[in-house]
């Protein structure tokens, strides 16, 4: 899925993804958690402000950016029912 992504210079001038747009949704990068590179491309796992986890792809020759992964925030599983709280008394 084509997205649009705004970077900022990271570490040694490194273009890195600062907020990324798909879906008339904007999400800000709240952490870069990691990165690494392909034959033409880099890669960026990022966690947004939303809390879920992304995958960018930017092709470096055409400055073409790319979400190849979304995963979202996963709910906490409730406790067996045995092990259950009951509601508070009014």
């Amino acid at each position: 899925m084509r997205v649009r992504v705004e970077t900022y210079a990271g570490y040694g001038g490194v273009e890195m993804p600062r907020r990324f747009y798909f879906d008339e949704r904007r999400i800000e990068v709240a952490e870069n958690l990691d990165q690494w590179h392909g034959e033409d491309y880099r890669y960026f796992k990022v966690k947004g402000d939303d809390g879920n986890l992304y995958i960018l792809r930017v092709d470096d020759a055409r400055k073409a950016w790319n979400l190849t992964l979304f995963q979202r925030q996963e709910m906490p599983a409730l406790p067996p029912a045995g092990k259950r709280r009951p509601p508070p008394s009014a």
